[in-house]
């Protein structure tokens, strides 16, 4: 590949953004690849364990932050930005102060994004090598040794917040990102300065307070890793914390003042299906394998198994109010053939009685 001159480049970067918003991507941003302030953090992070049971994390912590390493020949970082947040926040805080209903992070409700955002990513890619001929690109949504955020943040699409997710000034943070690793020098993007200032209402917020310091996440204590990346049992510790939160947490994102400004997904693929933006707690305990199986087809709720799903509604049924339908729910799981399943039933079923004593 014959490298273009910079007025080219700067040419054919205005119209890879405009592609990427053609595409259906909120914002397109350029970085190059030195992330060495990033790898001392990072390092202190695994060196504090506070990446829990995510091994992967400790195996490939260099790659991280070594984009060229990940993908030789790689000297920028295109990264992009989809807005997903599918109904208004009211509708998704009234869902968690519902202790009968299942609280899903709202990032999951609908189609599995990876799917949705590497096709598009491909077709960017594509796109760029029509206009350049040969070139080295590979296409990344959190599915390799990528340090996203501080990429995202290199490339101008926002600043890192006290809850460590990304925030940009207009969009808040309901948003999710991609990356393009390629070896053509294209001109970068200025990162964005921080924002939040002396608030602390994420910090504040967090149910567990995994949340131990500005930019600082205990992954061990955090709700989303406990319901999706933990494998075994829910520490006891953090149980009654968790409430009706069956998958994820979105707690600091609900608080955060800058998502006033955040705009709903034009994405069908990111609307609710099967209801589960309001589905109470009782109905998915029902659920069959296969029902599973069959609703969660092409979702990430597939991430944490089937029975990581029974385990975590098993203790938002413990947090729920008491009534017959719960108690008739937490009967029929008790004989489930899971030992873990059933471990946190018989918690579940200890918190019920424990309630109705009270009453």
């Amino acid at each position: 590949m014959s490298t273009p001159d910079q007025k080219r480049l700067a040419d054919l970067t205005a119209l890879l953004k405009s592609e990427a918003r053609a595409l259906g991507f909120q914002q397109l941003g350029i970085a190059d690849t030195d992330l060495d302030s990033e790898r001392a953090y990072l390092e202190r992070w695994l060196a504090l364990e506070r990446h829990g049971d995510m091994q992967y994390m400790q195996r490939h912590g260099r790659l991280r932050s070594t984009p060229d390493e990940l993908v030789p020949g790689t000297i920028r970082v295109i990264a992009v930005r989809m807005d997903y947040f599918p109904e208004p926040q009211s509708e998704a805080r009234r869902c968690l102060a519902q202790a009968d209903r299942a609280y899903i992070a709202r990032y999951a409700l609908g189609r599995d994004y990876h799917k949705l955002m590497r096709q598009r990513l491909g077709k960017l890619a594509a796109w760029l090598e029509q206009q350049v001929g040969d070139l080295n690109c590979r296409v990344f949504v959190d599915s390799a040794p990528v340090l996203e955020r501080a990429l995202a943040r290199k490339a101008g699409l926002g600043w890192i917040g006290k809850h460590t997710n990304l925030l940009d000034r207009s969009s808040g943070s309901w948003f999710l990102l991609g990356e393009i690793y390629t070896d053509l020098p294209l001109p970068c993007d200025s990162p964005t300065s921080d924002h939040c200032g002396s608030c602390r209402a994420c910090i504040d917020v967090c149910p567990t307070a995994a949340i131990v310091g500005p930019h600082e996440l205990d992954a061990r204590r955090c709700l989303s890793y406990l319901t999706i990346e933990q494998k075994g049992a829910i520490p006891v510790e953090f149980r009654r914390a968790l409430g009706n939160r069956i998958f994820g947490c979105d707690d600091c994102q609900l608080v955060c003042p800058w998502n006033r400004y955040a705009r709903l997904t034009s994405e069908d693929d990111f609307r609710p299906r099967h209801g589960l933006d309001t589905a109470k707690l009782v109905e998915l305990f029902a659920w069959s394998e296969s029902e599973w199986s069959a609703k969660t087809e092409g979702s990430a709720l597939r991430r944490p198994g089937f029975e990581g799903w029974r385990r975590n509604i098993a203790v938002a049924l413990g947090n729920a109010p008491p009534g017959p339908e719960v108690a008739a729910a937490l009967d029929r799981g008790s004989g489930d053939p899971s030992p873990l399943v059933r471990e946190h039933v018989a918690w579940a079923r200890a918190e019920q009685a424990a309630k109705q004593r009270v009453e």
